[in-house]
C-alpha cells in the first residue's frame, strides 16, 4: 500500500459510553459529580498539606503531590468526555488527542513514582526507625518527588514521538471515551499486533521496576512487623502502612479500569489518619470561630 493511499487523519471521532440519549444524560450527571468530588477532595488535600506545617514530613509531601497529580489526571479526561455527552459530533482533533494522551501519560507515570517512593519511606519508617530521619531526609523527599516529575514528563515523550509517526487508515473511530495509545494504534495502518508489542517494551520495564520495589519494600515491611513482640506495636505498623498499601492496589488496578479518573486518595488517607483529620478539625474550628466573629 502506497503513501498516497493512507488517509491523513486530522481528527477522530470518540464513540464514548453509549448513543442512547437518557443514557448520556444520566452519566453526564453521574460523572460531573464524581469529577467535583474528585477536584475538590485532592484539592482540598493537597492544600490542607501544604498549609498545615505538621504535615510537612515526607509520607505528607509525596500524599500532597500524589493527589496534585490525580486532579491533573481528571483534568486531562474528564472536560472533554462531559463535553461529548452533550455533544453529537464527538470530534477531537489529531493534536487535542494527542496532547489528552501525553498529559494523562504525565499523570499515570508520576503516580507510579510518588507511590514507589512512598513504599520505600514506608519501609524505612518501619524497618529502619532510628535511621529515619537520616535516610529518609527533606531533601532526599524533595529530590525524589522532583525526579518522579522529570520522569512523567519525559517518558510519555517516547510514546508520543512514535504516535506522530503513525499514518492512519480507514476508519477515525475511536472505540473508547478518551485517546488512548492502544486505540490509536489499532486504527494505524501498521499490524496492531506489533504496535502493542511496542507499548509493552516501552511500559513494561516502568511498570517492573516499579512493582518490584514496591514488593520488596512490603515484603521487609511485613517480615518486620510480624516479628515484633508487641501486639500493639504490630497494629500500629500495620495501620500506618494500610492507606498506602491499597492506594499501590488501587492505582495499579485502575490502569486495567475503564474509568481512570481516581477519587480514592483522599478519602483512604484522610479517614484513617488521626494527624490529618485533627488537622482537619483545628481548620474547621479555626473558620467557624472566624465565621462567628
Amino acid at each position: 500500500m502506497t503513501e498516497n493511499n493512507h488517509s491523513m487523519t486530522t481528527e477522530f471521532i470518540l464513540m464514548g459510553f453509549t448513543d442512547n440519549p437518557n443514557l448520556k444524560t444520566f452519566l453526564f450527571l453521574v460523572f460531573s459529580a464524581i469529577y467535583l468530588v474528585t477536584m475538590v477532595g485532592n484539592l482540598g488535600l493537597a492544600a490542607l498539606i501544604y498549609m498545615e506545617r505538621r504535615l510537612h514530613t515526607p509520607m505528607y509531601i509525596f500524599l500532597g503531590n500524589l493527589a496534585l497529580m490525580d486532579s491533573f489526571c481528571s483534568c486531562a479526561i474528564t472536560p472533554k468526555m462531559l463535553q461529548n455527552f452533550s455533544s453529537e459530533g464527538r470530534r477531537i482533533s489529531f493534536y487535542e488527542c494527542i496532547a489528552q494522551f501525553y498529559f494523562l501519560c504525565v499523570a499515570e507515570t508520576t503516580d507510579c513514582f510518588l507511590l514507589t517512593a512512598m513504599a520505600y519511606d514506608r519501609y524505612v519508617a518501619i524497618c529502619r526507625p532510628l535511621q529515619y530521619h537520616s535516610l529518609m531526609s527533606k531533601k532526599l523527599c524533595i529530590q525524589m518527588t522532583t525526579g518522579a516529575y522529570i520522569a512523567g514528563i519525559l517518558h510519555p515523550m517516547i510514546e508520543v514521538g512514535l504516535l506522530f509517526r503513525l499514518v492512519f487508515c480507514g476508519s477515525h473511530q475511536i472505540n473508547h471515551y478518551f485517546c488512548d495509545i492502544l486505540p490509536l494504534y489499532r486504527l494505524s495502518c501498521v499490524d496492531p499486533y506489533i504496535n502493542e508489542l511496542m507499548v509493552l517494551i516501552l511500559a513494561g520495564p516502568l511498570l517492573i521496576c516499579t512493582i518490584t520495589i514496591v514488593v520488596i519494600s512490603y515484603l521487609y515491611i511485613l517480615f518486620t512487623i510480624f516479628t515484633m513482640k508487641s501486639k500493639e506495636g504490630r497494629g500500629k505498623s500495620l495501620s500506618t502502612c494500610a492507606s498506602h498499601f491499597l492506594s499501590v492496589f488501587i492505582f495499579y488496578g485502575s490502569l486495567l479500569f475503564v474509568y481512570k479518573v481516581k477519587i480514592h486518595y483522599p478519602f483512604i488517607y484522610s479517614s484513617r489518619n488521626k494527624k490529618v483529620i485533627n488537622v482537619l478539625e483545628k481548620v474547621m474550628r479555626t473558620y467557624n470561630i472566624l465565621k462567628s466573629n
